[in-house]
């Protein structure tokens, strides 16, 4: 029997995505939806639970509110989704095969952004190299880990921003984390609103911020023109 796949989206008013995420997800194989929702104002939680998933309430906290989807998640897998992020039809298939690897502790997929141009392309190549050599890859990849994984590697620590790159971190001293061969699209939209170049900028701000030990909540305040993601 297959292990079963537990999605766990954390939102943030994403009214205008949520449905077409959730759809999508139902689609094409996981066992369980959970939306962790961090008070959305716009109806973001009424919509998905008028879908028929699990919904969720907690603060305003990505790491904080993934943590809750997958305490309560019933799958052996974890698959967290951020809402503007769309899967590859096979994800399910691709997952479990790729944790089946040998020495794999969990993974995620190639990042690909929606839009077009050569700056966005090479984001993505940019991206490509970080996670051949350095094996980070972000949240916006669609993270992927066994519950028990999850458990060992300590869960996401419960700060506004870089719960992401900490998971990881912490993840690849249990095994390696693999990419799947296959695309997750996220939404340009962060790209477009900010432009690329001040958008990299912001990333590469968090990731000195967060080896400096700068806390979280003042690089939330350096991400704040980001908005959600």
């Amino acid at each position: 029997m297959a292990a079963s796949i537990s999605v766990i989206i954390p939102t943030l008013n994403e009214a205008e995505r949520i449905a077409s995420t959730i759809r999508r997800v139902k689609t094409h194989g996981a066992a369980e939806i959970i939306v962790a929702d961090g008070g959305s104002a716009d109806g973001t939680a009424e919509i998905a639970a008028s879908l028929g998933v699990t919904v969720l309430a907690g603060a305003a906290n990505r790491g904080a509110q993934q943590n809750l989807g997958a305490l309560r998640a019933a799958g052996s897998i974890l698959l967290f989704l951020h809402a503007d992020t769309e899967l590859p039809v096979d994800f399910a298939g691709r997952i479990r095969r790729t944790l089946a690897i040998p020495g794999v502790a969990g993974g995620a997929f190639r990042f690909r952004l929606d839009g077009s141009g050569w700056q966005l392309r090479l984001v993505e190549r940019v991206v490509a190299l970080r996670c051949r050599l350095f094996q980070l890859p972000y949240g916006d990849q669609a993270i992927f880990v066994t519950k028990e994984m999850f458990e060992r590697a300590g869960r996401f620590p419960e700060n506004p921003v870089m719960e992401d790159f900490d998971f990881i971190a912490r993840l690849k001293k249990l095994g390696r984390v693999a990419i799947a061969e296959a695309d997750a699209v996220t939404s340009a939209r962060r790209w477009r609103r900010l432009g690329v170049w001040r958008m990299t900028w912001i990333h590469q701000l968090c990731i000195l911020g967060y080896y400096l030990r700068i806390p979280s909540r003042r690089m939330a305040r350096w991400r704040e023109p980001v908005g959600p993601s």
